[in-house]
């Protein structure tokens, strides 16, 4: 072989190894980084509630900076009030959809911004959540207080429930819990997937599982909702779901059929107050769907 060809076959050997070595890093670093698929969904109709402000008197609270009261003019001071604390989430929003549905409801709004670690930050300080419901309450003028707690979250939400529930004081008092596509946890290893043989980290769900299982045995109301979006470098809420169904002993049955505001439900588990659905979809629009549709759920909460 000629010096010149010599070269050459070298230089084709070192660019397919180069190429080879390229394409790994490029498939590592996308699945490491994989987040909610950004396709737009043109099949399901995936129709909005159109902005307006509801009907009502609202006080921002000053224990929470981004937590806001709202209640429309049928709420009765001087009988017990049900109250729904809702994380995440366009405000007007859930006010909207409170003052349809829940007219004699209280609702504070939290909206913190992105990430569930703002979410439950600010409620590490355990006497935050009930000093927030106090002043929710004194600024309403309530002469009984409330006849039960509801805590719902959007997305990121979860995380500021989660650490609300992990005060024994506040786990006992909330009555009914519901997570519109809002459950996550690390891997155990960080970041190795199920598939790869990597565990669900039980702490970051284990208050969720206690409040699962209460339900189950009819002492709480809790309704978690999912869809099949994958982040990639977290547990999914389909992962957390089939995750609190294996440790409760608990099967899902297949469900097919429409659901609210045209989602595609695919499963269904009712057992005494708990209540599990899954839904189709992997964008940011089945994602959202879950918040449009939040009313859909209020019945399985038995809000009293």
């Amino acid at each position: 072989m000629s010096v010149r060809r010599r070269k050459l076959h070298e230089l084709k050997i070192k660019f397919t190894v180069w190429l080879v070595l390229f394409c790994f890093v490029v498939f590592s670093s996308a699945r490491a980084q994989q987040q909610a698929s950004p396709m737009v969904d043109h099949t399901r109709p995936h129709p909005r509630i159109a902005q307006t402000e509801a009907r009502g008197r609202r006080i921002d609270l000053t224990t929470l900076k981004g937590a806001k009261v709202f209640v429309t003019p049928s709420l009765n001071p001087d009988k017990p009030v049900p109250l729904l604390v809702h994380f995440h989430g366009a405000p007007w929003l859930v006010e909207v959809v409170v003052a349809q549905h829940l007219p004699r409801a209280a609702l504070i709004t939290i909206q913190l911004g992105s990430g569930s670690s703002v979410y439950r930050k600010p409620f590490e300080d355990v006497k935050l959540f009930r000093a927030m419901l106090d002043e929710a309450k004194q600024g309403l003028g309530l002469k009984q207080g409330w006849s039960s707690v509801t805590l719902t979250g959007f997305s990121a939400g979860y995380g500021g429930i989660r650490q609300v529930l992990r005060t024994p004081e506040y786990f006992a008092d909330v009555n009914s819990v519901l997570l519109l596509d809002a459950m996550h946890a690390s891997y155990a290893p960080e970041g190795k997937l199920l598939a790869d043989g990597g565990a669900i980290n039980s702490p970051d769900v284990d208050v969720y599982l206690e409040f699962a299982r209460q339900a189950s045995l009819g002492k709480k109301n809790f309704v978690f909702t999912h869809s099949e979006i994958f982040p990639g470098t977290y547990a999914s809420t389909t992962e957390c779901a089939d995750y609190l169904l294996a440790q409760l002993s608990l099967k899902q049955k297949p469900e097919l059929k429409t659901g609210p505001i045209g989602m595609q439900q695919l499963s269904v588990v009712d057992v005494k107050g708990f209540h599990l659905r899954g839904y189709a979809g992997n964008t940011a629009q089945d994602h959202v769907d879950h918040f449009q549709a939040m009313s859909a759920w209020f019945e399985l909460l038995k809000i009293r």
